[in-house]
């Protein structure tokens, strides 16, 4: 059976941490943040941890899991 290749577009946008979470930059920060209020631009700043309901989907696109 061959090599799971990784998710190439996945990898971009997903970052594993060592206790095993998966951290992702917010929607919304690219651009039109005249939008934002000053407060939701500030809470959208820096990565947030995924919630653990999607975190074996995105592994399993990095190549985590081995089946």
């Amino acid at each position: 059976m061959p090599k799971q290749k990784t998710h190439k577009g996945i990898k971009k946008r997903f970052r594993l941490t060592a206790s095993g979470k998966v951290k992702h930059r917010s929607a919304g920060t690219s651009h039109r943040q005249t939008r934002l209020t000053q407060k939701r631009r500030r809470n959208l700043r820096g990565t947030s941890v995924l919630s653990a309901v999607e975190t074996p989907k995105i592994k399993k696109a990095l190549g985590q899991y081995s089946y």
